[in-house]
């Protein structure tokens, strides 16, 4: 496993322990499918893995329907010729299925157990490993196609799988040996503790970010249960590294999901307020804008690490250092303040 010089912390009691960053794959999973972010460079988004495992990162977290799984196969061609001691933890997701012959259309939320069978066995064979550090639930199942909103729960319907029936599969892949640990994606603090009476829920992810502050609850019931937490979407998609602005998401490109969710539209005022009220704390600690705002999330208790993409190895540059960047507490009053203040997301404004 990767040694690193960056901070780590025990995911849990899974027995690993994490960079406080960890890279995600989503956004390097290409174009032509439901929640693409444009087109991709191949050979680049490879470097831009690459070079956070060279730079300390030691864990990647992806899913089979990124890209309809091109991004496991791109994390699986980064990782392939490492040495053992260089290769990080790979985590993935199961559930969201999609149809081949409308590669556009939303997946449907599916965790059947003889669908889940089949989804490890395509994704061992995609990264290219024997087994899985991390496998994850990615929503619940409510056997309808899943509409991103940032999270969220969704309507249920009778074809669904109930959570008591899948959770005991991901603990049976556990006991075969096929994973790791397993964990809940989007899964509310009632469905972790109807989880947690069939076998121990390893990992927690849920979407937190200074914008997207609703998983509070989650986070807490995680760490009374020595539950690892890893969160999603630090950066909110972007918006939070300080490049953004009105003008460059007006220059988006059609086939990118942000250009209709609400935080780049209706919410986009608002968040880019925020985002500019971090630049002077960023400023005191030499640190990216980025480093900061994930350092907030990284400052909530319970909170293991933070997954953040990207898509060039320079991206990588932008937030590597967040995991060192200890913020005070006149830090985190005045990020209080600006969160309140820009009227940005919804949620507790501070740890």
């Amino acid at each position: 496993m990767t040694t690193t010089h960056l901070p780590t912390l025990p995911l849990g009691d899974t027995g690993m322990d994490i960079t406080r960053i960890g890279f995600g794959s989503w956004a390097v999973a290409g174009p032509g499918w439901h929640f693409g972010w444009g087109a991709t460079d191949d050979a680049e988004s490879v470097a831009a893995i690459r070079h956070a495992v060279a730079s300390g990162v030691n864990w990647i977290d992806t899913a089979a329907v990124y890209g309809l799984g091109h991004s496991e196969e791109l994390v699986g061609k980064a990782v392939a010729d490492l040495p053992e001691a260089e290769r990080p933890y790979l985590f993935t997701k199961a559930g969201l299925v999609w149809d081949p012959d409308d590669p556009k259309a939303a997946p449907r939320r599916v965790m059947k157990p003889a669908s889940v069978r089949r989804e490890i066995e395509d994704s061992l064979r995609r990264l290219g490993v024997d087994h899985i550090d991390l496998y994850q639930v990615h929503y619940p199942d409510t056997g309808e196609s899943l509409e991103y909103a940032g999270g969220g729960f969704g309507a249920v319907s009778p074809n669904a799988t109930p959570l008591e029936e899948y959770w005991q599969v991901m603990a049976d892949l556990k006991a075969e040996g096929k994973v790791r640990a397993i964990g809940l994606s989007n899964h509310s603090a009632e469905q972790l503790e109807a989880a947690e009476r069939i076998a121990h829920v390893d990992v927690v992810q849920p979407p937190f970010s200074a914008i997207n502050r609703s998983a509070a609850p989650e986070i807490a019931w995680a760490a009374a249960h020595g539950t690892g937490v890893i969160v999603y979407s630090p950066l909110q998609s972007g918006l939070l590294t300080g490049a953004f602005s009105a003008e460059r998401v007006a220059q988006l490109p059609a086939d990118d999901w942000r250009t209709a969710h609400h935080d780049f539209t209706t919410g986009l005022a608002a968040n880019l307020r925020l985002a500019d009220a971090l630049r002077p704390v960023a400023e005191r600690h030499g640190a990216t804008v980025a480093e900061v705002a994930i350092a907030w999330t990284l400052a909530w208790p319970g909170i293991t690490g933070a997954i953040v993409g990207a898509r060039t190895p320079r991206q990588v540059d932008g937030w590597i250092g967040a995991g060192a960047v200890q913020l005070t507490r006149a830090d985190l009053d005045e990020i209080a303040a600006a969160i309140t203040t820009s009227g940005a997301g919804t949620g507790p404004a501070r740890p």
